[in-house]
């Protein structure tokens, strides 16, 4: 399936799905049956007889998977399948591929939207400039960053002084204490052993948090680490930093 649309836009999706089976060899009743299964699986079998030029961005992709499964691969290729669908074709077009895992079949699937890889991928290949950086399972390489976890606290008070950053991020578990507006990013490996001590530590200097928003560090994170593309301050400084040093920090 490639990246820009390959469909006869004067044809009804049913002739593009013909002609496709016709260029794999198939024909008659095995032909027929093909289609109609693709169709049913993309959800586009009461639009067989529609012209596609009249059809979605997201339901001509759509199509383009019908057209790629007739001949019923062990190995489909896809490359940047959600391309300027909307959301609701693009979860259309995740269930149709998660159904097509659970059927036993191969998926190589390229994209620049990590999420997207992390929702379907058991195992990820990063490449930067024609070199493959990273070869891993998503577990593997969130291992590869010194913080898996962060939690953004809110502070009455702000900003906050360099050595209040500099007594948090000296704290056992704690990986880092970066300045945020409104407060301090916390990143630890295991957050909830580090949380009270941050806040304990915060008490200490008397500066009290209103709130704290929780969450993770993200497969875009890791990417961005690992592909050396930095911000001029921040994080990701520090990463690349830890990841010159022990580029297998984390892993066995």
């Amino acid at each position: 399936m490639p990246q820009d649309l390959a469909l006869y836009d004067e044809l009804s999706a049913w002739a593009n799905l013909e002609l496709f089976g016709g260029l794999y060899g198939l024909s008659g009743k095995q032909l027929a049956d093909r289609a109609n299964d693709s169709l049913a699986l993309v959800g586009l079998a009461d639009r067989r007889g529609d012209r596609v030029r009249g059809f979605s961005g997201g339901m001509k992709r759509r199509l383009n998977i019908a057209g790629a499964l007739l001949h019923d691969p062990e190995l489909l290729l896809l490359d940047e399948p959600t391309v300027g669908v909307d959301p609701q074709s693009r979860n259309a077009i995740f269930e149709n591929l998660a159904e097509l895992k659970r059927r036993g079949k191969t998926l190589l699937y390229t994209t620049h939207y990590m999420e997207e890889a992390e929702r379907l991928c058991d195992r990820i290949v990063i490449i930067d400039h024609g070199k493959v950086i990273a070869n891993d399972t998503v577990r593997g390489l969130y291992r590869r960053l010194p913080a898996t976890g962060a939690v953004l606290l809110e502070l009455e008070a702000a900003p906050v002084s360099d050595g209040v950053l500099a007594s948090l991020a000296a704290l056992p578990g704690i990986s880092a204490a970066i300045r945020d507006p409104g407060g301090i990013r916390v990143e630890a490996a295991d957050l909830g052993a580090s949380l009270a001590l941050a806040l304990e530590q915060l008490a200490k200097f008397g500066l009290r948090v209103t709130s704290i928003r929780s969450g993770r560090v993200s497969l875009e994170d890791v990417f961005i680490a690992l592909t050396g593309m930095l911000c001029a301050t921040g994080p990701w400084q520090r990463y690349s930093h830890e990841l010159r040093r022990y580029p297998r920090a984390g892993t066995q």
